[in-house]
């Protein structure tokens, strides 16, 4: 049986989602700013669900996105890490950190930590960011990583907007990070 992953940063755990993560997660998607480009605000039980599929995508596919846990406070902060549903365009890091803790890098530091899981663990030959066009946070962030703009899908599937879609190959992650010392 293999252990679930957890990974460190100087600031944040990351790990998979467990019940006890619902009230920050329910509080996040209940949250107009932090859910504006995730769907939307969603009640409780909608919340649920989500939480529910992310568990889910642990269980059936050996990863999903982790939550993201803030050292300093022990508290659920936000969602990042690889997400492939059905129908998706790519193999994807995403990243949603609950709006009370924006700007503080974090979204950037933990989708790093979860790409080299990525390309290391899962074996991944390129990411995406699946990015709505109006969310110039999210730019700025795929930008901070690495990415560029590589594509765009009309209608996300089950999503019901058009994204942008920003990407990288691992080779270009890792001639990156080898350049900044990384």
């Amino acid at each position: 049986m293999t252990l679930a992953p957890r990974l460190e940063t100087d600031r944040l755990i990351l790990r998979p989602p467990v019940a006890d993560d619902f009230e920050g997660w329910a509080a996040f998607m209940a949250d107009a700013e932090s859910a504006a480009f995730l769907g939307g605000v969603q009640d409780r039980a909608v919340a649920w669900r989500g939480l529910a599929t992310m568990a889910g995508s642990w269980a059936l596919l050996g990863f999903g996105m982790f939550s993201v846990i803030e050292k300093a406070t022990g508290a659920w902060v936000g969602r990042v890490g690889p997400w492939r549903p059905e129908g998706w365009p790519g193999a994807e890091v995403g990243w949603g950190i609950a709006a009370d803790r924006g700007g503080r890098g974090y979204a950037t530091e933990a989708a790093a930590a979860a790409m080299d899981w990525a390309f290391d663990v899962l074996g991944w030959q390129k990411v995406i960011h699946c990015i709505d066009p109006r969310n110039a946070p999210s730019q700025g962030v795929a930008r901070k990583l690495g990415s560029t703009k590589v594509g765009h899908e009309p209608s996300l599937a089950g999503f019901g907007t058009a994204v942008d879609i920003y990407g990288q190959t691992r080779d270009d992650w890792r001639t990156r990070h080898a350049a900044q010392g990384g």
